[in-house]
């Protein structure tokens, strides 16, 4: 796998398009902080670490519906494997002037946009969620 960040966002666009309640991914410390950054910002219910039937580690995530449909509306990959995209405190985007969120990745951690320009700290612009 190649991207393994690519590969947990598009089982979650997946899973939200055939209404599911949970979907799995395999578990990894970049996958789980961007899943804390997704629960904190309310676009999913949580997540928890399981084992798959292998017994190799993984983690289930409960994804978040209101009134029948999915609350993410559209979930992007902004820096890819192929083409990494750092940004200053001052370029990093406001995703739908401030409704969506976009998930950075800085030296003191994977955190929202919002925080990272509160901290003054830029970095890798992991994705973005509206």
């Amino acid at each position: 796998m190649n991207d393994p960040l690519g590969d947990m966002l598009t089982r979650i666009r997946n899973a939200q398009m055939r209404g599911k309640s949970t979907t799995t991914t395999p578990a990894s410390k970049l996958r789980r902080w961007v899943l804390e950054v997704l629960a904190d910002e309310g676009y999913i219910r949580g997540f928890e670490e399981t084992t798959d039937k292998n017994g190799h580690p993984a983690i289930e995530i409960s994804l978040k519906y209101y009134e029948g449909t999915p609350v993410i509306r559209e979930l992007k990959r902004v820096s890819k494997p192929g083409r990494r995209v750092y940004l200053g405190k001052d370029d990093i985007p406001q995703v739908r002037q401030g409704l969506g969120v976009s998930i950075v990745t800085t030296s003191k951690g994977v955190m929202s946009d919002a925080n990272a320009r509160a901290q003054g700290i830029g970095g890798e612009v992991l994705c973005t969620v509206f």
